[in-house]
């Protein structure tokens, strides 16, 4: 039996086009700011989020070395170890201390408005959905405040006191 593509493209188009459609609703049926995650409950959208959006690997000591056998209970708690570049030496914030101290609206606020040092991508995170934001918010507040403030960045005449990745580029003969 062969299959007509004329007589399937019309249901293809359905399915895409309801796929879409379930994207962009909110739990409640509204149409949200576009794009994003559908589906599950507001934590297990965040936590999708985060694990997806790789925060764990920069935002949780050790994720990167163990590849991801960290604890849960011990996610976004920040990472002493630095990033070294023409920028400076920065450091993946403690994002559990940061939501605790904003409103889940500051939140989005700071998401959306953010441009900071790398090697955080703000110019992606600025982009994300606000629906997204929000239920990244929701997650990280459900994990509880956890562990202490990271070092404030080393600006790029200074060495860190503190161990650190080069992110500086090498080329070739040079």
């Amino acid at each position: 039996m062969t299959l007509d593509r004329r007589r399937i493209a019309p249901f293809l188009l359905l399915s895409l086009v309801g796929a879409v459609a379930v994207g962009c609703e909110t739990a409640s049926g509204d149409v949200a700011d576009g794009p994003h995650v559908a589906g599950g409950s507001d934590l297990e959208r965040g936590r999708y989020l985060v694990v997806i959006g790789g925060c764990n690997d920069c935002h949780t000591d050790g994720f990167l070395q163990t590849e991801g056998d960290v604890p849960e209970e011990q996610w976004l708690m920040g990472s002493p170890m630095g990033w070294r570049g023409p920028w400076g030496t920065t450091y993946a914030r403690n994002l559990r201390l940061t939501v605790q101290s904003l409103g889940e609206d500051e939140w989005v606020a700071l998401l959306k408005t953010r441009n900071a040092l790398p090697p955080m991508p703000w110019m992606n995170i600025n982009q994300m959905a606000e629906t997204d934001m929000r239920m990244l918010y929701r997650y990280i507040q459900s994990l509880g405040p956890g562990g202490e403030k990271m070092p404030m960045p080393v600006p790029p005449d200074q060495e860190p006191t503190t161990p650190w990745l080069n992110m500086s580029p090498t080329f070739p003969g040079q």
